[in-house]
């Protein structure tokens, strides 16, 4: 399972004054010497972020009996007022600062941003991307504002080459964990705290620890620019070790110009991350003992049986029900399962499908707006 590296609750504490960017030193200088002077080079720039959230998740309806009768029992949302920490790092001259969206969630209330000489500035969330993960805070007239990032063209990494996390895991400031680039493009179901679960895809792994705390921080080249955003860890109980995953800094460059220009605004919060059109429904063959049980006619030629409708999904909220068998999406004549999953995936979210279906001896027309597949349906089938 994965896990968003936030941690609360938060406290504030002082922190020693540090130089601006530090000269890097020259070609040909030994590993350790690059660590270093990119480390100085790029920490006056990374900030601490504590932030006060009023929202709702999902929590256990009862925890004793699910204390003992495993994780599977009844949910429900509940209120709460916390104080999270996380991190972040100067984006622009106009006092901008990357860091991820879940360090921001909805119904963030108040944000401080710690600076790496001490400084603490009232900042406020100015964009958000939390189908990305990224979010922009803003500082007002901050005269000390530290010089922004440098970013690595993140399509020209290489694995195996240093990877260096620089945030606040567990609230110990200013803390730097070295590994290297562990692997590209990978795809991570996580689960947030109102239960739902957002896909990421396009991911970079690194060995390098991220821990709670670290997330929205810097992951730095041995150059110190930015080669991505400290995002999430695999689970320590699922006995990983040394596996975490930044959002790579194309995305982050891409995303960031984007938000920029939202000021006030939350993009694609109701994404699920998968970008894949979804019909919600179970499919069947039209098998001739289907056929028979429906009582559906020979002369009516192929279709797919829909076995079962999930609730809540484009389908259920459509004129259809199990039973009904498809014909034709979009004119297009299906005969598989195949067939429909294969059509339905050449479209995209938010787009109107056109279902010629048989239901009961009748034929009619189904307009169906496609919704995004849900993320652990997307696993799922890249599993089979």
């Amino acid at each position: 399972m994965m896990m968003f590296s936030a941690v609360y609750p938060a406290s504030v504490h002082g922190s020693p004054a540090i130089a601006s960017a530090a000269e890097m030193s020259p070609a040909g200088s030994s590993d350790q010497e690059r660590i270093v002077d990119a480390v100085r080079h790029v920490r006056p720039s990374v900030v601490s972020l504590v932030v006060t959230v009023n929202g709702t998740r999902t929590e256990a309806a009862d925890p004793f009996a699910q204390m003992f009768g495993g994780q599977n029992g009844p949910s429900e949302p509940q209120q709460f007022e916390e104080r999270a920490s996380g991190s972040g790092f100067v984006y622009n001259k106009q006092g901008l600062i990357v860091t991820n969206a879940h360090v921001v969630p909805q119904g963030t209330t108040s944000v401080v941003v710690v600076f790496a000489n001490g400084d603490h500035i009232p900042g406020k969330v100015f964009s958000s991307d939390p189908g990305a993960d990224l979010a922009l805070v803003k500082v007002d007239n901050y005269a000390k504002l530290p010089a922004p990032v440098e970013f690595e063209d993140s399509s020209k990494l290489d694995a195996g080459q240093w990877a260096i996390a620089i945030g606040e895991p567990f609230e110990l400031k200013e803390s730097v964990t070295v590994g290297v680039v562990s692997g590209f493009n990978r795809d991570e179901p996580i689960q947030g705290d109102n239960g739902e679960t957002h896909l990421f895809r396009g991911m970079l792994q690194t060995s390098a620890p991220i821990n709670p705390g670290n997330s929205g921080g810097p992951l730095v080249d041995d150059a110190g620019r930015v080669i991505g955003v400290n995002q999430s860890t695999e689970s320590p109980q699922a006995g990983a070790q040394g596996i975490g995953f930044a959002i790579p800094a194309n995305i982050v460059q891409t995303v960031a110009a984007q938000l920029e220009n939202s000021q006030g605004q939350t993009l694609d919060a109701k994404s699920t991350g998968t970008g894949v059109a979804y019909l919600g429904v179970g499919l069947s063959a039209l098998s001739s003992s289907v056929r028979t049980q429906i009582s559906y006619p020979e002369n009516d030629g192929n279709g797919v049986v829909i076995a079962q409708i999930p609730p809540n999904g484009p389908a259920a909220k459509a004129d259809l029900s199990p039973g009904d068998v498809i014909q034709k999406i979009d004119g297009k004549a299906v005969a598989t399962p195949d067939d429909v999953m294969k059509e339905v995936k050449s479209r995209k979210p938010g787009q109107t499908a056109s279902l010629q279906v048989w239901s009961n001896g009748t034929k009619k027309l189904v307009l169906v707006p496609l919704g995004e597949q849900p993320a652990d349906v997307y696993m799922e089938q890249q599993t089979r």
